[in-house]
């Protein structure tokens, strides 16, 4: 019976200090927190096993157990790096991925603000309609293009150059003219009428009032179309044959056409080098870009 009273006791108590907002709190927390923990080890996985075998020879890639810590485990192959690079012709190929991914990077931003700021301040017939047909040509998947594109192309003899890639850059994307136009949205219409008497022109207040003030969400259409464009295989791949054109993502898979059987140590190694200018990029301009994602989550 005294058991039973105390148990119940205890019971009660614990029941109590749940019910109290701090220990609730402390809880939750403990609990996303774990959660993030393991998502994040998930995640890192891929990476933790990127790094191990771009250190390892060609014969201990896939040797059970895995080993994982270089130094300790086994001894490190640097020269996987260099061996790498020079097999991709890095200057060449990274030369040419920064050319287009930089002057890309530009075009995208550049033009969907214009083309964004146009449909937000300015009153034109048919204005609701094309800005319809923008975002409809996001349901157009880009394989469906492909074709009538290299045509137009080839007909205008600039396939097997880099034009093909850096030219589509400076007319807009559907998804960053609707982001950017839903931030100038947002912007009261008060502070163009403030400009115009203070004498500014159009081109003034996008620039000097409007442009100052979507700066993360300028960053989030920046990141996105560095990263996009550093890694893009499809496009590079239809439109340079030529090996001096060559971008990056197509020279990595040269390694398995040219070893016969993928040497999964180089690859690693030159994936490595590719992943550095993209987290590079994110590290600097990350607090932009998240502030970015947020706003446009909260005003979208």
């Amino acid at each position: 019976m005294e058991a039973t009273v105390r148990r119940r006791v205890q019971a009660e108590s614990f029941a109590e200090v749940l019910r109290r907002k701090s220990v609730r709190s402390v809880l939750w927390s403990s609990v996303v927190t774990l959660i993030v923990l393991v998502g994040s080890i998930m995640l890192l996985f891929p990476v933790a096993f990127m790094i191990t075998t771009s250190l390892k020879t060609s014969g201990a890639v896939f040797l059970l157990p895995i080993k994982w810590i270089p130094g300790l485990q086994f001894v490190p192959q640097w020269k996987n790096f260099p061996t790498a690079l020079d097999f991709m012709r890095w200057q060449v190929v990274y030369g040419n991925t920064l050319k287009i991914t930089i002057t890309d990077m530009v075009g995208d931003t550049l033009s969907a603000a214009v083309v964004a700021y146009g449909f937000a301040r300015f009153r034109a017939p048919g204005r609701d309609v094309l800005f319809t047909l923008v975002l409809a040509t996001l349901m157009i998947p880009y394989q469906v293009r492909l074709v009538p594109e290299f045509l137009g192309w080839s007909l205008l003899h600039l396939v097997n150059t880099l034009w093909p890639l850096i030219i589509p850059a400076w007319f807009g994307s559907a998804f960053n003219i609707f982001l950017l136009r839903q931030f100038f949205m947002t912007i009261p219409i008060e502070m163009d009428e403030a400009a115009e008497i203070d004498g500014a022109g159009p081109v003034r207040i996008f620039f000097q009032v409007l442009l100052p003030q979507i700066v993360p969400a300028l960053a989030a259409v920046a990141i996105g179309s560095f990263t996009f464009n550093w890694n893009d295989f499809l496009r590079p791949l239809i439109y340079l044959s030529d090996q001096s054109q060559q971008t990056a993502a197509v020279a990595l898979d040269g390694f398995s056409s040219a070893y016969g059987s993928t040497p999964w140590n180089l690859l690693m190694a030159a994936s490595l080098v590719m992943l550095l200018p993209v987290l590079l990029l994110f590290f600097i301009a990350q607090r932009y870009f998240i502030e970015g994602i947020v706003i446009s989550g909260v005003k979208g």
